[in-house]
C-alpha cells in the first residue's frame, strides 16, 4: 500500500459477501477493520516487537494500521508543527507523536474521536476516524481539534493476504479495540492491557509462542 487516502482505505474495506467465506475463515477474524493487532512475544521484527495496531482498514486487497503504543525520541509535536510552519501552542507539548508504521514515515496520521470532521476523514467504526491532512493538526494546535486523539508519523501496510498469513503463521492475535485503551492508557501499558483483554499474562507466554 503506497498511497494513504480514504478513497484507498474504503476500498480496502469494501464489503465482501459472507456467502464468499468458508465458515472457518469468518471465525478467523479475517477482516479486521476497528481491532488490535497485538505482536505476539515471538515477533522476529524489532518494529513491531511488543506493539499494538489499530487497524483502520481490511479487506480483500490489502490491510492498514497505525502501531499504538511507541513513542519517537526524534521528533516532538512542537518539532513538527515548525516544521509545517503552524504556530505552536503553549500546550504543544502535552501531545506525543508516535511511531505509526515503517511506511510513509514522514505522513502525519491522527486517530481520534468522531467530534472531528474533515473532508478527507475516514470514519473507521462509531468511536474512532481517521484524518491524515494537515488540517486536523492545525486543529490541533489552535485546539479546535479532537477531543481524543493519536498522532503518529507512518503506518503500516499489508498487501493482499500478507496479514492473513502472518496471523495464520502466529504472529499476530486480535482482540475488539476500544477508545479507552486507544486513547487513555499510558502507551507503556498498551501492550499488556491489550494481551489482558483476551485473558493473557505475557508472563506466561515464551518469545517463542508465536511461531508454534
Amino acid at each position: 500500500m503506497a498511497d494513504l487516502t480514504c478513497k484507498n482505505l474504503a476500498r480496502l474495506n469494501k464489503v465482501v459477501p459472507v456467502s464468499g467465506f468458508l465458515e472457518e475463515d469468518l471465525e478467523t477474524d479475517r477482516y479486521m477493520t476497528g481491532r488490535f493487532l497485538i505482536a505476539m512475544p515471538g515477533m522476529m521484527d524489532d518494529r513491531f516487537q511488543r506493539t499494538v495496531i489499530y487497524m483502520c482498514a481490511h479487506g480483500p486487497d490489502g490491510a492498514m494500521g497505525l502501531v499504538i503504543n511507541k513513542p519517537l525520541d526524534s521528533i516532538t509535536f512542537p518539532d513538527l508543527l515548525e516544521q509545517l510552519e503552524i504556530p505552536v501552542p503553549p500546550a504543544g507539548e502535552g501531545i506525543d507523536v508516535l511511531f505509526g508504521g515503517p511506511v510513509e514515515t514522514g505522513r502525519g496520521c491522527v486517530l481520534h474521536s468522531p467530534d472531528y470532521m474533515h473532508d478527507a476523514t475516514l470514519v473507521v467504526d462509531d468511536d474512532v476516524a481517521l484524518t491524515a491532512t494537515g488540517a486536523v493538526l492545525k486543529a490541533m494546535a489552535n485546539g479546535s481539534g479532537p477531543k481524543q486523539r493519536l498522532l503518529a508519523l507512518g503506518y503500516a501496510g499489508w498487501e493482499s493476504g500478507q496479514l492473513d498469513d502472518e496471523i495464520k503463521a502466529n504472529g499476530w492475535l486480535s482482540v475488539d479495540a476500544d477508545p479507552k485503551l486507544l486513547f487513555d492508557v499510558d502507551v507503556d501499558a498498551k501492550w499488556a492491557q491489550a494481551m489482558a483483554k483476551i485473558g493473557i499474562d505475557p508472563s506466561m507466554l515464551s518469545d517463542e509462542a508465536g511461531h508454534a
